[in-house]
């Protein structure tokens, strides 16, 4: 079976987004003892070399005018700028974006990587569906395209046709399980045992850890947070909290909002979610004293938020994730 890949390069496209997928779809070739019929085109354009952001240099192998009539699998990279005030916003090339509006309807699949999501939604390929995009730009997208439904935590989404990634090495998770999608899921392992990454995160999987995830907190916020990450055990109410920090109820809800866009009881279940994570990669620990060292308190209360949050059970994430 042909199954042509076209990947859309434009000046200042991520060169990750571009390299990483058919790397992936490469190797398979190597572990497989049959053809995959995966061929891999870089369209642009025009033949001009394309600057990605790293400086490096591209070829184009077709110009878009002479992209085949039948396409497997299209995969739009994506590209941002960086203001002044160190913001990343996500860039849209105008041909790109027609390129992928006219071509997608003959693709049997999309897929964006990064903020290539950013294109698709100018291409009006996510209206109505859900997607994601690399984290930094996921608030841009729902403020610019709010007919999407913009989810910024999981590392890919599928939705019927269309498949959105995070970035930037989420690229080759997506990839993974496009190759899984067409050959199934020990293909996919055998190259993610050769690109020497976890198989399969699942699509439900957080961009990000919870200490890490929010930059430019207030000194005040930062010492309750690692008051939290080091008493998960303790029930950490909202009353409880706010007495750590002299405040009353009202004024921490209103600290959390500005400071870190959540809630004190989101903040604290996320918080305890990733500290199960980490004991369900690392540990032999039951499910039961997981949830009882966290401060879930019962598995039942453990499994709800791992769904709730990862779209898995805690059972599901260790079998996939342990670290032997």
């Amino acid at each position: 079976m042909n199954r042509l890949i076209v990947v859309v390069i434009f000046d200042q496209v991520d060169l990750l987004d571009v390299t990483g997928p058919p790397e992936v779809f490469s190797l398979l070739q190597r572990e497989l003892d049959r053809p995959t019929g995966y061929r891999v085109l870089l369209a642009a354009a025009s033949i001009d070399p394309v600057t990605t952001s790293a400086g490096v240099r591209v070829l184009p192998d077709v110009t878009f005018d002479d992209v085949p009539r039948t396409v497997d699998t299209l995969i739009v990279p994506g590209a941002v700028t960086v203001g002044q005030d160190r913001r990343i916003a996500a860039l849209v090339d105008p041909d790109a974006a027609a390129f992928v509006a006219r071509t997608a309807p003959r693709c049997r699949r999309v897929a964006s990587v990064c903020v290539g999501a950013h294109i698709l939604a100018a291409a009006g390929l996510l209206d109505g569906r859900r997607a994601t995009t690399h984290w930094s730009t996921a608030q841009q997208l729902a403020d610019e395209h709010p007919e999407i439904t913009v989810d910024p935590d999981p590392i890919f989404i599928r939705d019927g046709d269309i498949w959105t990634g995070a970035g930037l090495s989420a690229c080759l998770d997506l990839a993974l399980a496009l190759v899984a999608d067409d050959f199934g899921d020990e293909a996919a392992q055998r190259v993610a045992r050769q690109l020497v990454v976890y198989l399969k995160r699942p699509s439900g999987q957080s961009q990000f850890s919870v200490p890490l995830e929010q930059g430019g907190a207030s000194r005040r916020v930062d010492e309750l947070r690692h008051h939290i990450l080091t008493h998960l055990d303790r029930p950490l109410s909202v009353g409880e909290l706010a007495a750590h920090l002299h405040l009353s109820e009202r004024q921490l809800t209103r600290v959390f909002r500005t400071e870190l866009g959540t809630t004190p009881a989101a903040y604290v279940e996320a918080a305890r979610v990733e500290a199960a994570r980490n004991l369900l990669e690392t540990t032999d620990d039951t499910v039961a004293r997981v949830a009882a060292t966290c401060g879930f308190g019962t598995v039942d209360t453990l499994a709800r938020a791992f769904r709730r949050t990862l779209s898995i059970t805690p059972a599901q994430y260790r079998e996939r994730f342990r670290i032997r």
